[in-house]
C-alpha cells in the first residue's frame, strides 16, 4: 500500500472516530455527523479485518445493520430520503442527502479493500464537518461547492478505475469469491458487501438442491446464447478474450459453471460492482452484480443527484476522462467480447413516489445530460466497437415470486430451453407474410386505445431480402419474436397499454403518441398531476429527448411463457426480456442495430435482414451526434389487451396474423396450443 495513502487514511480514521462523541458542531446537525461517522468507524472496522471468521448468524446481523435505515420502515426518519433531510437540515437538506448517498459506497470499498476509495470519501465528509465546527455556519452554496469540488478532482480517478474494472480479468474480487468458496455454505453471500435479503439466500439455496447436471445445462443455455450470438451477427469471437458476466448475488452455482465454459470458448470473465461513485451512476439502473435492494425508492429519489454538479464543465471533464480511461486500456477494450446477464424478476413490483427534496435536473441540464450520453457513445464504440461485439440476457425468478416459486422456476427452465426449431419455422411463416407488404396495423381491444400504422421497408428483392429478423434463442433468451426497424415516415398513431413494468417502474395507463415515427405526445396515470406523469415519463421513457423515434416493432410468439404468466399470476412481475416476447411490442429510442447497421445481417433461410436503419439512424454517415439516442425501452401490448394485427397491401386490403389476441395466420396455429391447455 501507497505510504501516503496510508497515512491519509489513518489520519481520517482516527478523526472519524473522534467525531462519533464530539458535540462541537450546532445541534441540528449533529445526529447527521455522528451518524455517519458511527458508519463510517464501522465499515473502516471491515476494512481492515482479515477474511473473517463470523457465524452466519453474525453476518447477517452486521448484513442488516449496515443496511437497515434504508429499509421502507425506517426510511421516513433516513437522511437518505431527501425529505426528511430537508425536515431535519432545512437548506442545508439537498447538500447532505446527496452526502449520505455518496458515503453509503463506503460498504462496498470496506469489502473490497479499495483504500483509495474510502479515503477519499472519508476525507470529503471530514471536509464538511470542518466547515459546521466554526461558530459561523457555511453558506449553502459553500458545501455544495465542497460536494461538486470532490465530484471535479476525482473524475478521473473514478472513470478510471470503472472502465478498468470492465475490461481488466485481473481484477477478480467477484470472480475469486465465486471459484474459491465453498458455495454450499452461504456465508459467501456476505463477503460482497452487498444487501442479502431472503431473495439471495432463497436462490442460492435452491441452486444448491439442483444436480450438476441441472446447473451445468442452465449455464450452458446461457453461454451457447452468447457464442452464437457472434454466430449470427457473423462477428468473430476468437478475436475476443473477455466476457463481462452480470448477475444477482444468489447465482453462483451457475456462473462458476458458467465461467468454466467460457474459459473452453477462450473468455476470462470480467465481473465488476454496480457503480458506487455518484460520477459514474447512470440513474437508478444498477449495471453489474447486484446484491438485494434495500428500498427501490431511496434509488429513485436519488436517480437524478447528478444535478448538484452538472454543467458543461463537467460534461467536458468526464467526456476527457473516459476518453483518457479508454485509450489507457485501449488493448483490453479490443478484446472484450460484451456482457452476458443473468436478470431475475419476481420482487413485488416498484411503483415511485415523487419526493420533496430530491435533486432534478433542469432543462438546461437535461441537454448536457443527453449531450454525455451521446458523446459516451461515440467513444466507448472506439474503443469497443459495435460491429465486432455481442452481447446475451437471460432472467429467472427470485423466492419472492411466491410459494410456486420451484414450479415457476422449472417453467423458466423450460421457456429458457424451448424448441427454437420449431419456432424458427412458424416466425419464418410470419415474415414471409409480412414481406409482401409495407403496412401493418395494430389495434387494441375493449379499452385498449391502440391504433397504430408501421411502415416498412421497401424490399428490392424478396428472393433475397427481409425487413424481420427471425429471432431464435441467441442473445435474447427466450425464443419468440420477428422484429424490424421501422421507416419512420408514415408510421404513426397511439401506443396504449394498461398497466406496464419498465426499467423496473410501474406505468398506468401509459400512452404514447407516434407521428412520422416519434413520440410527440404522452400521457400516464401514476401521479395526481399531469405534470409530474409526463415528467415521469421524460425521466424514464424519453430520457429528456425532446422527440424520440420507434427503433423496432415487433411480435412476440412465445404464447408458453404468456399462458404461465397467466397460470402463476406473474405476468405483472416478468422483466422486459420475457415480456417482449408475450405480444407485439414497440422500443423507442434506438434501433436494435445501433452501432453495428453496416454489419450485414442474414435470417436462417440465407436472407439479409435490410431494415437495420432508419432515418435519422442513417444520419450517422454525416453527423455521428444525430444518429443515436443512448437507449432502447420495449413497450408490449399483452394479448389479452390485443384486437388485431395485420398486413395491408397496395389496395388497403389485410391479411390477419392475429385476431382477438390470436394467432390466425395458416401456418401458425402451434402458437395457439398454450391457450387451449
Amino acid at each position: 500500500m501507497d505510504e501516503l495513502l496510508k497515512e491519509r487514511y489513518d489520519l481520517a480514521k482516527d478523526r472519524i472516530v473522534e467525531i462519533c462523541t464530539e458535540t462541537t458542531v450546532k445541534p441540528d446537525f449533529l445526529d447527521f455527523f455522528q451518524n455517519m461517522a458511527a458508519f463510517l468507524e464501522k465499515t473502516a472496522v471491515i476494512l481492515e479485518r482479515d477474511e473473517e471468521k463470523l457465524s452466519i448468524e453474525e453476518l447477517q446481523k452486521e448484513n442488516t445493520e449496515l443496511y437497515k435505515e434504508l429499509f421502507p420502515q425506517n426510511y421516513t426518519h433516513c437522511y437518505g430520503n431527501p425529505a426528511y433531510a430537508e425536515e431535519k437540515l432545512g437548506e442545508y437538506g439537498r447538500a447532505f442527502t446527496f452526502l449520505y448517498a455518496e458515503l453509503r459506497g463506503a460498504i462496498a470499498y470496506a469489502y473490497e479493500k479499495k483504500i483509495w476509495d474510502y479515503t477519499v470519501t472519508a476525507e470529503l465528509f471530514l471536509e464538511v464537518y470542518a466547515a459546521f465546527e466554526n461558530g459561523e455556519l457555511p453558506s449553502v452554496k459553500n458545501v455544495e461547492d465542497m460536494l461538486r469540488s470532490y465530484v471535479n478532482d476525482y473524475c478521473q480517478d473514478m472513470m478510471e478505475q470503472r472502465i478498468a474494472e470492465a475490461v481488466d480479468p485481473q481484477l477478480d474480487f467477484a470472480v475469486r469469491i465465486i471459484m474459491d468458496s465453498d458455495l454450499s455454505d452461504l456465508r459467501y453471500l456476505y463477503r460482497y458487501g452487498e444487501y442479502v435479503s431472503a431473495n439471495e439466500t432463497g436462490v442460492a439455496e435452491f441452486m444448491n438442491s439442483l444436480s450438476q447436471d441441472e446447473i451445468d445445462s442452465m449455464a450452458r443455455t446461457y453461454t451457447e446464447g452468447y457464442r452464437i450470438g457472434f454466430i449470427n451477427g457473423r462477428k468473430d469471437i476468437t478475436k475476443k478474450k473477455t466476457v463481462n458476466i452480470r448477475y444477482n448475488l444468489g447465482f453462483e452455482r451457475m456462473v462458476r459453471a458458467a465461467i468454466l465454459q467460457f474459459r473452453e470458448m477462450g473468455l476470462e470473465p470480467v465481473i465488476y460492482r454496480h457503480a458506487t461513485h455518484a460520477v459514474n451512476k447512470r440513474g437508478n439502473a444498477w449495471i453489474g452484480f447486484v446484491g438485494g435492494n434495500a428500498n427501490p425508492q431511496y434509488e429513485y429519489d436519488h436517480r437524478q443527484d447528478q444535478a448538484l454538479f452538472m454543467d458543461s464543465d463537467y460534461v467536458k471533464r468526464k467526456l476527457r476522462s473516459m476518453q483518457n480511461a479508454y485509450e489507457k486500456y485501449k488493448d483490453l477494450a479490443a478484446v472484450y467480447g460484451g456482457p452476458a446477464c443473468i436478470e431475475t424478476f419476481g420482487e413485488e413490483p416498484f411503483a415511485p413516489v415523487s419526493t420533496e427534496g430530491a435533486w432534478a435536473l433542469n432543462e438546461a441540464q437535461q441537454k448536457m445530460q443527453v449531450e454525455l450520453d451521446n458523446e459516451s457513445g461515440q467513444i466507448v464504440n472506439r474503443y469497443i466497437r459495435g460491429d465486432e461485439r455481442s452481447f446475451t440476457i437471460i432472467a429467472y425468478p427470485v423466492p419472492e415470486i411466491g410459494n410456486d416459486f420451484p414450479k415457476i422456476f422449472a417453467e423458466i427452465v423450460k421457456i429458457n430451453t424451448l424448441d427454437y426449431k420449431q419456432y424458427e419455422r412458424i416466425q419464418q411463416t410470419i415474415i414471409e407474410t409480412l414481406d409482401t407488404c409495407q403496412w401493418v396495423e395494430i389495434k387494441g381491444k375493449d379499452d385498449n386505445e391502440t391504433d397504430l400504422i408501421i411502415h416498412l421497408h421497401e424490399l428490392e428483392d424478396v428472393r433475397k431480402q427481409t425487413n424481420f429478423e427471425n429471432c431464435v434463442a441467441d442473445v435474447n433468451i427466450p425464443v419468440g419474436e420477428v422484429f424490424t426497424s421501422p421507416v419512420l415516415a408514415g408510421t404513426g398513431g397511439i401506443l396504449h397499454v394498461k398497466k406496464v413494468y419498465l426499467n423496473g417502474l410501474q406505468f398506468k395507463d401509459l400512452k404514447l403518441v407516434f407521428d412520422c415515427g416519434q413520440v410527440i405526445d404522452y400521457s400516464c396515470a401514476n401521479f395526481e398531476t399531469e405534470e409530474e406523469n409526463r415528467a415521469y415519463i421524460e425521466d424514464n421513457i424519453l430520457h429528456h429527448h425532446p422527440k424520440i423515434p420507434m427503433g423496432e416493432f415487433a411480435i412476440g410468439t412465445n404464447t408458453t411463457a404468456y399462458v404461465a404468466a397467466e397460470k402463476y399470476g406473474i405476468a405483472d412481475k416478468l422483466p422486459i426480456l420475457i415480456a417482449e416476447k408475450m405480444g407485439p411490442h414497440f422500443a423507442v429510442g434506438d434501433t436494435c442495430y445501433s452501432w453495428s447497421e453496416d454489419t450485414p445481417v442474414f435470417n436462417p433461410d440465407g436472407r439479409e435482414i435490410i431494415a437495420r436503419d432508419n432515418e435519422i439512424s442513417i444520419l450517422r454517415k454525416e453527423d455521428i451526434s444525430m444518429a443515436y439516442y443512448g437507449c432502447h425501452t420495449d413497450i408490449t401490448i399483452p394479448y389479452e389487451e390485443l384486437g388485431s394485427i395485420r398486413v395491408i397491401d397496395e389496395d388497403g386490403e389485410g391479411t390477419s396474423i392475429i385476431e382477438n389476441g390470436r394467432f390466425v395466420l395458416p401456418g401458425t396455429e402451434e402458437l395457439n396450443r398454450p391457450f387451449e391447455k
